[in-house]
């Protein structure tokens, strides 16, 4: 079996980036062999398309509701044959794989397109592909094109297996809102050496950017009826912050973890900046708070945190519930804070509740209630014997996230990396505002926190025939409060996109359909069964309209009559 063309076929257009990889394998064996077609895509993204076209036949994916497609063809669930043909396989990524019998003489060809929106993160948008072909490939190439109307103020690819050689294979062409990166390495090229015929190409193919920014309210793209609105300012004053580490010192947290643990804290205790208030709470069966209340970050108190972080060792059960709550009574009783201050806790646990109140959804309960939309909570999970499921309703319920930390050499980094994203607010409250009579069915537009190197992206329907949109931006920042005006030339802004060989279909319109998606199953997670109900519906409509594959919906996957009955596959979660 020999996978004679590679290619991945990648075009962002304003954040929203549309990938399609295509693979074409022939078999030159005399006899029927399996093909396999197996790809890492990034779990943010949905899968909109999959065929596999076999001498010339098309089978192609279709997208339905999962529950219906289960039952369906629950035969096929029952004899094992989707046993997970997507499965999540690191902290950013997701494998696709799908294998058929090809006829001797015979080729196949297999063709998978997904879409995402590139989130900002520490200043930068980031496109990962994976490379991993596991043979030699004499058609291998990569393309990817960026449009940013805005224009490109950094560009940089970067990977994890290019060695001197590879790196000549890499071609970068660049004007003021395009750039085009290709890799199209030759057969020489992709050999670990000249006698062997193993692959160099393993690993992460990665390319940032970031855009230039003028305008002070963002800015705004319209495109048939359809708006995003994109909200990053430059050049903010941190606002102080107010910070409870809440720290699992179980048994289950022995050896490595709590090493990694301690290493990554110690770095963030240097980070504080001087106007920052901040307190530990250490727990197992027992809680123990480091102070009685938040301390400002000054060399003292930091120096003497340190020292207390350096005495944490893992012994005894897991009081969850008790530490939480002891963390938002020390911030309800902290006095002299800045008065213009974001407050938030921040956990890391690796287990379940084992002792003090066990039930999860009474811990959830009486969490948000102290909390009573306050602070904001920050849910760490270390490993995978933690129940992701209820550290993620606790977060999302509580204006915060949650985020898994992987068992690695690097899981100190993974978590002064979580820090980093959080540890600079630069703006509160913030609300996007349009008019109600002109615009409908807006995504999120009202945030707590902005932080910095971060971006908030707002999208939605124009309802009217209009000449200019008119937006405006209240926040309160470091100093006072904020008002931003803007008003978008809609005919101007149309203009922008039109003759673009980079843009794919309505791309606002994707991406407000994408978006909306996330945000409704985002706020499905924590909100009250009914609600929940009507979420995931509206959810599913826009997953069936759109073509997506999301958590909702199944794509069914048809192979020739003899091979077997269709399968499923089915979008994992994190929380499994």
């Amino acid at each position: 079996i020999k996978i004679y063309s590679f290619h991945v076929d990648s075009r962002v257009t304003s954040r929203f980036a549309h990938t399609v990889i295509s693979s074409k394998i022939v078999n030159r064996a005399n006899e029927s062999r399996e093909a396999t077609f197996e790809v890492e895509i990034p779990k943010t993204a949905f899968i909109t398309n999959f065929s596999m076209s076999i001498n010339g036949k098309i089978y192609p994916g279709i997208i339905k509701e999962k529950a219906a497609a289960q039952e369906e063809y629950d035969t096929a669930v029952s004899q094992g044959q989707s046993a997970g043909l997507i499965k999540i396989t690191d902290r950013k990524l997701e494998r696709f794989h799908v294998s058929v019998n090809v006829a001797a003489a015979s080729k196949v060809t297999f063709e998978l397109t997904y879409e995402e929106l590139l989130k900002r993160q520490l200043g930068l948008y980031e496109l990962l592909l994976k490379v991993q072909p596991k043979q030699l490939v004499e058609h291998f190439q990569i393309d990817v094109h960026i449009f940013e109307p805005q224009g490109l103020s950094f560009l940089e690819t970067d990977s994890t297996f290019l060695t001197n050689e590879l790196s000549e294979a890499v071609t970068k062409v660049q004007n003021e809102t395009k750039a085009r990166i290709s890799f199209k390495p030759n057969i020489d090229q992709q050999k670990k050496n000249s006698e062997l015929s193993e692959t160099l190409l393993n690993g992460d193919f990665v390319v940032r950017y970031d855009v230039r920014r003028e305008a002070t309210a963002g800015e705004i793209q319209i495109v048939n009826g359809y708006f995003v609105h994109y909200f990053a300012p430059q050049k903010m004053t941190a606002i102080p912050k107010n910070i409870v580490f809440v720290i699992d010192r179980s048994g289950s947290m022995t050896g490595r973890k709590i090493e990694q643990t301690k290493d990554a804290l110690l770095k963030i205790l240097q980070d504080l900046r001087p106007k920052d208030h901040f307190s530990f709470i250490a727990f197992n069966n027992k809680v123990v708070e480091w102070k009685s209340s938040l301390l400002r970050a000054t060399e003292k108190n930091v120096a003497d945190a340190e020292a207390f972080v350096q005495t944490l060792s893992a012994t005894g059960g897991t009081h969850i519930s008790g530490a939480l709550l002891a963390a938002v009574s020390l911030l309800d009783k902290a006095q002299a804070l800045p008065e213009r201050s974001v407050s938030m806790v921040i956990l890391l646990t690796d287990g379940q509740p084992t002792s003090g109140e066990k039930n999860v959804e009474a811990i959830q309960k009486n969490v948000k209630k102290a909390i009573n939309g306050k602070y904001a909570l920050f849910c760490l999970g270390f490993g995978f014997d933690v129940s992701y499921k209820f550290l993620e309703k606790m977060a999302l319920s509580n204006g915060g996230i949650a985020r898994r930390i992987y068992e690695d050499a690097d899981a100190a980094l993974q978590l002064q990396g979580f820090y980093r994203v959080v540890a600079t607010p630069v703006l509160m409250n913030i609300e996007m505002q349009y008019p109600a009579n002109a615009v409908e069915e807006l995504t999120k537009n009202t945030y707590t926190t902005l932080f910095e190197g971060s971006e908030i992206v707002v999208t939605g329907r124009t309802t009217l025939e209009m000449d200019y949109l008119p937006i405006v931006i209240k926040a309160q920042s470091h100093t006072g409060d904020l008002t931003l005006n803007e008003e978008a030339n809609v005919k101007e802004k149309g203009q922008v996109f039109q003759n673009q060989r980079y843009i794919f279909g309505d791309f606002t319109e994707r991406l407000w359909a994408y978006l909306t998606i996330q945000q409704l199953l985002e706020k499905a997670i924590s909100a009250p069964e009914e609600e929940q109900k009507a979420l995931e519906a509206r959810a599913l409509n826009l997953s069936l309209q759109y073509s997506f594959v999301t958590p909702l919906t199944s794509m069914v996957i048809t192979k020739p009559s003899e091979q077997g009955r269709p399968q499923l596959a089915n979008k994992p979660s994190e929380a499994g």
